[in-house]
């Protein structure tokens, strides 16, 4: 078992660092105050970079490498802010991921090349008011009117809410209860009858847009059906790799905030010398290590374990819980650990811990992958209703 990064893999783990470091820095600051999206015209640089679809098949636009490979690039883009990864994070990890695997030959060529190009951004409607955690309680519904469906409904919490371009919106397609009626559509931003809530203010994750969306009546082509009634448990298969990226996320807010706060003990005096020389702080630094390393291995073998597939629920709930965990320790011994100016807006170690804390709500909450690991260990589905 190799624990090493291949050369081509350090390559463009180097290349993503020096871009990310050198050309966003400034644009998350900017994002980060000004609190809209990352503009479209750095989305198509990072396509022209070679950045988004790492892991998508080259006959759709992508670079045909594996998962591995995007989360490496995805960790450098994310230590500099979210919301200048998240593009990344969407187009390789995201929803446009259960396009490639599920949908029809024509809705792959017109959706996945254009989200390579940097043209379209696309982003998941799953959560309802009254369906989070308990998501197969979902009550927007598709019906099939001839060559069409007709949507009706309303979701929740969805990011790149109003901003993206296009929707894979997790619907009713039978009348069956449960999973069992459930799939999922391809709905694009301007339909007639698709509306916007309000942008949503969240203590963290400011530049990525989230707000409710609300289906009237909205008619889409039967073409852009992507999983049938029945086929929530391959959405779910897809979803598994959303949260590595949703781990590899967390990841780089504590290796992003490890990395800033070693430069920042050594520079520190106090009492005539560096407080790096406190064993106290030494003691730190090490606990933060070692969670961070263990957060990547977890990441690295559920990605490995799928090569070029989607990672197992085990494998996927294990990284995305322990990161999530994780990511809230680290950023916030960070924070202690630099005191006063860990604490101050004028250094993004205070966003590295804000936005740490919604990745373990995102996704799905930790809680509910501690959940799904029982699950996965005894073998069965545990029924939360009963």
């Amino acid at each position: 078992m190799d624990f090493t990064l291949s050369d081509q893999q350090r390559d463009l783990q180097d290349a993503a660092r020096r871009f990310a470091r050198e050309q966003m820095t400034a644009v998350a600051e900017e994002v980060e105050t000004g609190g809209g999206p990352l503009d479209r015209a750095h989305v198509r640089r990072y396509a022209e970079m070679g950045f988004l679809g790492i892991n998508v098949p080259e006959q759709y636009g992508g670079l045909g490498l594996g998962n591995l490979d995007a989360l490496v690039v995805l960790e450098e883009f994310a230590k500099v802010s979210s919301a200048v990864a998240f593009p990344i994070f969407e187009s390789s990890v995201g929803p446009v991921r259960a396009i490639e695997h599920f949908a029809g030959e024509e809705l792959k060529e017109r959706i996945i090349p254009a989200v390579c190009r940097g043209e379209i951004i696309v982003a998941v409607a799953m959560s309802e008011p009254e369906a989070g955690t308990a998501l197969t309680d979902l009550r927007t519904r598709a019906e099939a009117k001839g060559d069409a469906f007709v949507l009706n409904g309303a979701k929740r919490w969805c990011s790149g809410g109003g901003h993206s371009d296009g929707y894979v919106v997790y619907c009713r397609l039978s009348e069956d209860l449960g999973a069992k009626g459930i799939g999922a559509i391809y709905v694009e931003r301007d339909t007639p009858g698709v509306t916007f809530g309000e942008q949503e203010q969240l203590m963290g994750f400011r530049g990525i847009p989230s707000s409710d969306i609300f289906f009237d009546n909205v008619e889409v082509p039967a073409e852009n059906l992507i999983v049938p009634a029945g086929g929530f448990p391959k959405l779910m298969a897809a979803f598994d790799l959303e949260r590595c990226g949703n781990a590899t996320m967390c990841l780089a807010q504590a290796s992003g905030a490890l990395e800033d706060v070693l430069d920042y003990v050594q520079e520190r005096h106090q009492f005539g010398k560096p407080i790096v020389d406190f064993q106290a702080v030494q003691l730190k630094l090490a606990d933060m290590a070692m969670r961070v390393e263990a957060s990547r291995l977890l990441i690295y073998r559920a990605a490995r374990n799928a090569e070029m597939g989607l990672p197992g629920i085990y494998d996927s709930s294990l990284a995305k819980c322990f990161s999530n965990e994780m990511a809230r320790e680290v950023t916030g011994m960070a924070v202690q650990l630099m005191g006063g100016y860990g604490y101050s807006k004028d250094y993004p170690m205070e966003r590295r811990f804000r936005d740490a804390w919604g990745w373990g709500i995102a996704g799905g909450t930790i809680d509910i992958q501690k959940v799904n690991i029982a699950a996965a260990m005894a073998g069965r589905r545990f029924d939360q209703r009963r």
